[in-house]
């Protein structure tokens, strides 16, 4: 039987406004594309349980590498909310944040394809 997808283990349907969990901010501290790739990063010495739910279920969706985007789409999270949160967990070392190359200044289509198809999931 599958898992159940990390929203659904994170309590998505919490009544906590989306603002509470980025402690006011609106915009991340550091520049972060919708279009930009997220992987779960290996941080010495840290307990995943002592994480917050929104952190354990993108440290979670990362394990396979996906956009802002997608992620945003997969944890029914405002994209906002969403960015601040990865760019926190990038500067605390829990993920990393592959900006994709451009090959003669056009984007991967297949990139564009998951940032297409995470937009839709919003």
């Amino acid at each position: 039987m599958n898992e159940p997808p990390p929203q659904a283990k994170s309590g998505r349907n919490r009544l906590i406004r989306p603002y509470a969990v980025t402690g006011g901010r609106t915009a991340p501290r550091t520049q972060l594309a919708l279009e930009a790739l997220v992987s779960s990063a290996t941080a010495p010495g840290v307990d995943s349980s002592m994480l917050s739910t929104e952190y354990q279920a993108i440290t979670s969706l990362c394990r396979q590498i996906r956009s802002v985007a997608e992620v945003s789409a997969m944890l029914h999270m405002p994209l906002g909310v969403t960015r601040v949160l990865i760019a926190d967990m990038a500067a605390e070392g829990l993920v990393q944040i592959h900006h994709p190359s451009l090959d003669a200044g056009k984007p991967n289509l297949n990139l564009l394809e998951r940032v297409l198809s995470g937009l839709r999931r919003l």
